[in-house]
C-alpha cells in the first residue's frame, strides 16, 4: 500500500512541476517576437507603434542571452513592449538553421543599420511612400546594465523622439 501512496505521490508532484514550469516560462512567451518584417511592418503602422529590431546571435551572443534574461523576460519589459512597441527578432545564429530568405532577410537589415555587434536594437518607425517602405530612425540601444527599469529608461528617451 505505502508503495502505491509514493508511485500516486511521484505523479502528481511531477504535474505539478510541469504546471509551475508552463506558468513560469509562458511569461516569456507573453511576448511576440516576428520574424517577418513585413508583417511587422504591417501591425507597426496599423497600430501606431514603432519597431524594435533586436539584432541578436541568440545562440552564441553571450550579452544576447543576458538581454534577454535580464530585461526582455522580465515582467515589467513585458508590459511596457506590449504597450508601446512591435518587437522584430534578427537573428544570426551559429548552429541553428534559419531559412533562407528569412536568413537573406536579416543580412539586409544588418547591412542597411550597420549592425557591427550584437546585440544591437534599432527603434524605428516605417513610413510608406511610394510603394517602398523607409525607416525612421529614432536610435539604437543594446545591453544596459541595471534590469528592466534602466533598459525602459533608455528606450523611453529614444521613443520621445517620435
Amino acid at each position: 500500500m505505502e508503495f502505491i501512496k509514493n508511485k500516486i505521490m511521484k505523479k502528481y508532484i511531477s504535474i505539478l512541476l510541469l504546471f509551475l514550469s508552463i506558468n513560469v516560462f509562458s511569461q516569456e512567451g507573453d511576448l511576440e517576437w516576428h520574424t517577418d518584417l513585413n508583417k511587422a511592418i504591417e501591425i507597426s503602422i496599423e497600430s501606431e507603434k514603432p519597431l524594435f529590431m533586436f539584432f541578436t546571435g541568440s545562440d552564441w551572443c553571450g550579452w544576447c542571452i543576458r538581454l534577454q534574461k535580464e530585461v526582455f523576460f522580465k515582467p515589467d519589459f513585458v508590459k511596457w513592449a506590449k504597450e508601446n512597441l512591435v518587437l522584430v527578432e534578427l537573428d544570426f545564429p551559429r548552429r541553428k538553421k534559419l531559412e533562407e530568405s528569412l536568413k537573406q532577410q536579416n543580412e539586409n537589415l544588418r547591412q542597411m543599420f550597420a549592425v557591427r555587434g550584437y546585440p544591437t536594437g534599432w527603434f524605428v518607425v516605417p513610413e510608406i511612400e511610394e510603394n517602398k517602405v523607409n525607416f525612421k530612425r529614432l536610435g539604437s540601444q543594446g545591453y544596459v546594465a541595471g534590469g528592466p527599469k534602466n533598459w525602459i529608461g533608455g528606450a523611453n528617451k529614444i521613443l520621445s523622439k517620435k
